[in-house]
């Protein structure tokens, strides 16, 4: 993977570009943020570079031998540790046929979607003891072309104490030309002792002006439609793709929250019951995909009344709601809408009952609408 397929982060790029042509690179970095953001993009286009043998000032080559290797991720001095199903395999090496597959398909992928893809009973899965012996074992052998060898651990926060225990020396005191890229979400889970050894490269979210780019450039966007996406998904590209799945289903979202608006305004119970039973019978993804789209009207709407329309971005359809709507979201009721919209997202994470959920979604709408 080359930099310019990663979305953004221009600045962070052009650090990591320095770092290997001052030839003052790490020996172990911590690439930590949202899987969204581009953590592993990120990571393996760094990589790329390393070993690319024409680099340029901006970027590898991306058609020298080892940029191909790289990009099929079968270069022999390149490793991957990532969790795994224990009952299906204890190390990476049992899951490398899906591993490289998920990358093809998407490079941007969290661990839920690894779990979709490599167990259908969708285990938790870990970096278990094996896999570091594994990582010790790999990294003991000289490197097959010369120059370095490098290991990707990715959700290095899913490694468990035993697991983190045995690499504290390789990583402290990795073989000659070796690099560990640990990629992780949350370094809250992870031993002090690794992280102290490891350099921090944080991966903020991607800028609304890259990620509106993109969207047009890349999936046959207009400018409002993009800016639209854009300013909801708040720089992750996977919760981008959730709302790019179907153009259908984002004019769904628009007209269920205006439903939903409309029924709990003029307190009619029964409407109100019967929007609950539509939508508890979608999915959970859909739910959650509904929820993050109703935050993103409130903020819309604070925007629009404070901002004086300067920093809206919303599609056409959803412009014209908002003259209307936005005066009903204000500093009385906003924290109460977020709070409760926040929480019902929570809930049908941990499998609430979707009725009763959003059946009391709706009378607490019904307050905190007419509070404006």
């Amino acid at each position: 993977m080359q930099f310019s397929a990663v979305i953004g982060h221009n600045s962070l790029k052009s650090h990591l570009i320095d770092e290997v042509q001052n030839e003052k690179i790490s020996h172990a970095q911590l690439f930590l943020g949202k899987p969204g953001y581009g953590v592993l993009p990120l990571a393996l286009a760094f990589v790329q570079y390393l070993f690319c043998e024409n680099r340029t000032e901006e970027d590898s080559c991306g058609s020298c031998p080892s940029c191909k290797k790289v990009s099929q991720l079968q270069h022999p001095d390149l490793h991957f540790s990532f969790p795994t199903i224990q009952a299906v395999s204890k190390t990476s090496n049992g899951n490398l046929k899906e591993w490289r597959e998920q990358i093809v398909e998407q490079p941007y992928f969290d661990l839920n979607d690894w779990i979709k893809k490599t167990d259908v009973r969708e285990r938790k899965p870990i970096i278990g003891v094996q896999e570091s012996e594994e990582i010790i074992k790999k990294l003991s052998l000289r490197s097959y072309e010369g120059g370095y060898k490098v290991m990707i651990i990715w959700m290095a926060d899913q490694m468990n104490a035993s697991t983190a225990n045995k690499l504290l020396k390789i990583i402290e005191e990795p073989p000659k030309n070796t690099l560990f890229i640990l990629c992780a979400e949350s370094q809250e889970s992870m031993l002090a002792t690794i992280l102290s050894r490891c350099q921090i490269v944080n991966v903020p979210r991607v800028t609304l002006d890259d990620m509106s780019m993109y969207l047009r450039e890349h999936n046959s966007m207009n400018s409002n439609q993009a800016d639209s996406v854009a300013a909801r998904v708040e720089g992750d590209f996977l919760e981008a793709l959730e709302f790019l799945g179907d153009h259908v289903e984002q004019d769904a979202n628009r007209d269920q929250f205006i439903q939903l608006m409309r029924v709990c305004y003029r307190k009619n119970v029964l409407d109100m019951m019967a929007w609950s039973e539509d939508i508890a019978g979608s999915s959970r993804e859909q739910q959650k995909i509904f929820l993050k789209y109703c935050l993103h009207m409130f903020r819309q709407s604070m925007l629009r009344n404070y901002t004086e329309d300067h920093l809206t971005r919303v599609s056409e359809e959803e412009d014209n709601f908002l003259d209307k709507f936005a005066r009903f979201i204000s500093g009385n009721n906003v924290f109460d809408f977020m709070t409760a919209f926040n929480d019902a997202h929570y809930h049908i994470e941990r499998n609430a009952n979707p009725k009763i959920l959003f059946m009391n979604l709706c009378f607490n709408v019904m307050r905190y609408i007419h509070a404006a």
